[in-house]
């Protein structure tokens, strides 16, 4: 059985759920019942650095958002797949539009919704505070909750596992 380093080391392509993973949980809607949402700075640059590093990520989620739609944007993220309420058939089109294998894939879910990847990927992440039944589920839980930088951490976590991580700490020390 691999250790989660290895797991990590083999990761090419990052999938993400949003609410409760990229988002604190919770919906917010004004007077007008228009959405917003809030996601961390921090998980947006650890996305940036995997997709600077050639790992590619993903967004399946059960809502449709606006906000996430212009979020995504704002990160390069091209394959967003909304108001995917079976999560498992926007996976398996993912996979085949990327040619990846699922022990390549890293999948960071909450909730029930997202237990079926979870079981299929190489690499099975959580945030803290997701749901009990898929902390025990997942290869790797992170310390930070969903929204405030869990996937930043995961993220780290990948660098370093693949190699990356001091060169991006040189390049931020100025010393490349």
């Amino acid at each position: 059985m691999m250790d989660f380093s290895e797991r990590c080391a083999r990761v090419r392509l990052l999938v993400l759920d949003v609410d409760g993973v990229l988002t604190d949980g919770r919906l917010l809607f004004d007077a007008e019942g228009r959405e917003s949402k809030s996601f961390h700075v921090r998980d947006g640059h650890g996305i940036r650095l995997l997709q600077d590093c050639g790992i590619e990520v993903a967004l399946i989620t059960a809502r449709y958002s606006q906000a996430l739609a212009h979020r995504a944007r704002d990160l390069g993220i091209q394959r967003v797949y909304q108001g995917s309420v079976d999560k498992i058939v926007a996976y398996t089109e993912l996979l085949f539009a990327t040619q990846r294998e699922e022990e390549e894939v890293a999948y960071m879910g909450d909730d029930l919704i997202d237990l079926g990847i979870l079981g299929r990927v190489g690499l099975a992440t959580a945030p803290a505070d997701a749901h009990p039944e898929v902390l025990v589920r997942a290869h790797w839980v992170a310390q930070r909750p969903g929204g405030m930088g869990a996937v930043r951490e995961l993220s780290e976590e990948i660098l370093r596992a693949q190699g990356h991580w001091g060169g991006i700490v040189a390049r931020a020390l100025g010393q490349v």
